[in-house]
């Protein structure tokens, strides 16, 4: 196992990663699943080039016996790292993956001197925001509509907000 950044070339097998365990049916085997809240992909390959190739973005990719299994995307933004797109194959969690993701990321935060993660995550997924309260993160009180017209991040079923949540990096 081995987490690195990611190339260009990875671009489509994280596409399928992320749409496998964000939407459609094979989401629904793991807990991250938005496909009773969201329809449609939530990313394509042209998107996840153009994160990789931008300055001060990053996607590390969590790699076994050869095949991308997790990743998670990093944007810096002032002195703070946006955390975007945790993902691990829904098959395989629950075993540590994300834990390691997100303390991989941390370290990524530290190394470009960031004072603080920051993410934003659907206020109707209360098990997801559980889980990052047990490693740290907290609720910052801000929030803001899921107002995406681009196609490429899905059509919501229903009203959705983010809630903005934040850990501080020491």
């Amino acid at each position: 196992m081995v987490i690195e950044k990611a190339n260009p070339s990875d671009a489509q097998a994280l596409a399928n990663l992320v749409n496998s365990a964000y939407r459609g049916d094979s989401g629904r085997q793991g807990w991250t699943t938005e496909a009773d809240l969201i329809d449609g992909s939530r990313t394509d390959a042209e998107l996840l080039k153009a994160v990789i190739e931008t300055p001060g973005s990053v996607i590390l990719k969590y790699v076994d016996e050869g095949k991308i299994i997790g990743c998670v995307e990093l944007r810096k933004e002032e002195d703070k790292l946006y955390l975007g797109m945790l993902t691990v194959n829904p098959s395989i969690q629950g075993k540590g993956i994300g834990k390691a993701l997100l303390k991989a990321s941390e370290e990524e935060a530290r190394k470009q001197k960031c004072s603080a993660i920051f993410m934003n995550v659907l206020t109707v997924r209360s098990e997801l925001i559980d889980w990052y309260f047990r490693h740290g993160y907290h609720d910052t009180g801000k929030r803001k509509p899921f107002s995406f017209t681009d196609p490429r991040f899905g059509f919501p079923k229903q009203p959705l907000e983010f809630m903005i949540l934040e850990k501080i990096i020491s």
